[in-house]
């Protein structure tokens, strides 16, 4: 190591394929939450995250959809309050998760972002979305468009989530779900189709593996920091 003065041998690591590629894998469903970003009535994007999760199930993932309204604005009410609570639970429940939003004046609504904005990056020493996959869908009144799932794709960076390459953006969304409230066959369908078996796949490829990819020598080199500390105070 004396060509890298700088770094903390206790701290770096050799990367550990047994963690990587081993072990037993998880046999459970992987658990996947829907959230959407409309309270209307007929909302579209609720009802593309219902058709999303129709597919989820039968990929074998078992859903959760969280229903947005009565949710607080972020920092109007205290956390203790029923809906953040069962956002909370929610989020920590899950493996991977769907966020469907519309997009209203050229990005995500308000609605999608108060209950990502609910969602803590640290909660009780846990991070709840860190290490958990992400599929990114949008709908839209008008012509096709990306940047609400754009937007998204950015907040589950911060959120420190694995955001999976495919996406899905629904444009005349009035014109695509029958009066059934369901989403006609169309390549925009089998589009969707596609991102939820992606998301699956990638979920159960990386649930088992989730600590370990996110373990960092920085974090490991400040809880040393902070063990020697320690140490060093009972010494006194």
């Amino acid at each position: 190591m004396e060509d890298m003065p700088n770094i903390d041998v206790e701290s770096l690591q050799p990367i550990d394929g047994e963690k990587l590629f081993g072990g037993e894998r998880v046999q459970t469903r992987p658990k996947i939450l829907l959230l959407y970003g409309s309270v209307r009535q007929r909302s579209f994007s609720r009802l593309a995250t219902e058709e999303a999760a129709r597919i989820l199930e039968f990929f074998g993932a078992e859903t959760r959809t969280f229903n947005p309204s009565g949710l607080p604005l972020p920092d109007d009410a205290d956390d203790q309050h029923p809906k953040v609570q069962e956002l909370r639970e929610l989020a920590q429940w899950c493996e991977g998760m769907v966020w469907c939003s519309p997009e209203r004046h050229g990005a995500m609504t308000a609605i999608m972002k108060a209950q990502i904005d609910w969602i803590p990056l640290a909660l009780q020493g846990v991070r709840p979305t860190q290490g958990k996959t992400l599929a990114v869908m949008e709908v839209s009144g008008g012509s096709q468009s990306f940047n609400a799932v754009n937007q998204m794709r950015v907040l589950g960076r911060w959120m420190r989530m694995f955001t999976i390459p495919n996406q899905s953006s629904i444009p005349k969304a009035w014109l695509e779900f029958d009066d059934n409230d369901r989403l006609k066959p169309s390549s925009l369908y089998d589009r969707v189709v596609d991102v939820m078996e992606e998301l699956v796949k990638f979920t159960l490829l990386l649930r088992d593996r989730k600590d370990y990819l996110v373990d960092r020598y920085s974090e490991r080199k400040e809880s040393a920091e902070a063990f020697r500390k320690r140490i060093d105070q009972r010494s006194m």
